[in-house]
């Protein structure tokens, strides 16, 4: 097997099942044409997003890692009309964009794009907002550690939590890297396994953004 049949077959499950939404697409040739790094999830993933949050009953949404705004289409279009999804850039210009894009999109009632260091923003949102049904996490990775100890203090029981890109090619399992990003999701991975309040697992993916995974774990307590 090789990158061109994961595509093809990405490509293939995207054509039955997942469709060409207009609103999505041009999110994502918006999000190409102002220079965004090509960091979204794949189509496929976004819908799998979707899913979920419909699955959990999702009421409301916290994103860590907003980039151009296409998980955070996916998310809002899980959410029942008085739903909010919160979702946190810390690079003002993705942001921009972003807001382009929801408010394109008709979901600006919906989402509220919150601009700053996620780990500066997170503390005022453990003093506002509620706990979160569905949480989101996709933003720098040395960070995920921290990321998730506020992601449980914003959480209830029944929370789900997904982490994205935690395979990092495979080098996750390498226990001597000095890659800040694997240090950052092995710590993740720790966290999540030491908890005694989550029920996780992780899968590997392939796919056309190549070789990576998701973690998902569930708030049991």
């Amino acid at each position: 097997m090789n990158q061109a049949v994961w595509s093809a077959v990405d490509g293939y499950f995207c054509e039955e099942l997942v469709g060409n939404d207009p609103v999505l697409l041009e999110a994502l040739r918006v999000s190409d044409a102002a220079g965004l790094p090509p960091h979204q999830v794949t189509p496929n993933q976004g819908k799998l997003l979707h899913l979920l949050a419909r699955l959990s009953r999702a009421r409301t949404i916290l994103e860590i890692g907003t980039l151009g705004g296409y998980s955070t289409l996916w998310l809002a279009r899980a959410l029942p009309d008085d739903g909010v999804l919160i979702s946190l850039e810390a690079n003002p210009e993705h942001a921009v964009v972003a807001k382009s894009n929801i408010a394109r999109a008709g979901l600006a009632h919906k989402v509220d794009i919150r601009v700053g260091e996620a780990l500066q923003l997170l503390p005022l949102l453990a003093n506002e907002a509620g706990r979160f049904d569905f949480i989101f996490i996709d933003a720098d990775k040395p960070n995920n550690p921290r990321y998730l100890e506020w992601s449980l203090r914003l959480a209830r029981c029944g929370t789900v939590i997904i982490g994205d890109n935690v395979v990092r090619d495979g080098a996750v399992v390498d226990a001597t890297s000095s890659d800040p990003s694997v240090i950052g999701v092995r710590d993740f991975i720790a966290c999540m396994a030491g908890n005694p309040r989550l029920s996780a697992t992780a899968i590997q993916t392939v796919g056309s953004k190549g070789y990576d995974g998701w973690s998902l774990a569930l708030v049991t307590a």
